[in-house]
């Protein structure tokens, strides 16, 4: 029983990890419009994206797969993976935004 509840606990953690919502690409026309305070917005909840995308990638590579199951580690690398090339698109998509903050908006005194 407790190996059943074992495997149920990696197989929703696995799950969960890899239903993760996927990187909305705002392209750099957008940061154009918008405002400093919209921008400030913009990088710090990037900031957020990045941080728990890096911590559940953290709770997925921490993840102890039971030998018995079958495919646990090429789907634990495949989701790491995945959550790898997420942090990515949203670094790319923060030194957009530093970038356009850095030409439009005065530095804070």
């Amino acid at each position: 029983m407790k190996l059943l509840l074992t495997a149920i606990s990696i197989a929703v953690l696995l799950l969960a990890a890899g239903c993760s919502s996927t990187v909305a690409s705002i392209s750099p026309a957008k940061y154009d419009t918008m405002s400093c305070a919209e921008l400030n917005s913009e990088l710090g909840d990037t900031a957020t994206d990045i941080s728990r995308t890096a911590i559940a990638r953290g709770k997925v590579a921490n993840t102890s797969v039971p030998g018995w199951l079958l495919g646990g580690e090429r789907v634990k690398r495949a989701v790491a993976n995945r959550e790898t090339a997420k942090i990515e698109r949203l670094q790319q998509q923060q030194q957009a935004i530093v970038a356009t903050r850095k030409q439009r908006c005065a530095p804070a005194r």
